[in-house]
């Protein structure tokens, strides 16, 4: 795991099995193809610039092993409206300015947590993944629109009722229609050798 902040990578590295140490995703420490699959939970909606997301991208693509997939998480642009509404928060306004701030051009800075996100629209993220040598990823969204119900943690504590929302949630997550309604997208692409 590599993470910019020193506090995670203690953290991180005081699990069991896990190796983790500091750095930028810009900025790999490894050499090219020497990785079987890259996951970017993160980078993607903590760099506000483009061009530090494609770099990041381009890293990942760098050090996979030919054929192996780069996966990397985004928040969609209207997941912030979308969740205050949802918790009832949108009606207090330093939330519903964030909200509406990400959903005009992308940027969240969280009140009270003080941290500034990028938020992504769907369509904009194939484009990152193909600047960076990464062409015809394919997205997921993450959640669907399952993570609007209040009574999500219900279904998915029981057995059969978690199977029935999997299930639905799978015959759609890959819908272009659909992927804005999800709080995450996951898009995975292949490095081509």
């Amino acid at each position: 795991m590599i993470d910019p902040i020193p506090l995670h990578v203690e953290r991180a590295a005081a699990l069991p099995g896990v190796t983790a140490v500091a750095g930028d995703a810009r900025r790999l420490p490894y050499p090219d193809a020497v990785m079987d699959a890259v996951l970017l939970l993160g980078p993607l909606y903590h760099l506000g610039e483009r061009a530090d997301r494609v770099r990041a991208l381009r890293e990942a693509r760098r050090v996979v092993r030919p054929g192996g997939p780069v996966a990397a998480a985004t928040i969609n642009r209207h997941a912030a409206t979308l969740g205050t509404i949802c918790l009832g928060h949108y009606l207090r306004e330093p939330e519903r300015r964030a909200a509406r701030s990400a959903a005009a051009d992308g940027f969240m800075l969280s009140p009270g947590a003080g941290f500034t996100a990028y938020f992504h629209d769907p369509d904009e993220v194939p484009g990152e993944f193909a600047d960076a040598g990464l062409p015809d990823p394919v997205r997921y969204g993450v959640e669907g629109a399952f993570w609007l119900y209040g009574d999500m943690d219900d279904w998915l504590d029981d057995p059969w009722r978690r199977s029935l929302v999997l299930d639905a949630q799978r015959s759609m997550e890959t819908e272009p229609t659909l992927l804005g309604v999800s709080g995450h997208m996951l898009t995975v692409g292949v490095a081509d050798g």
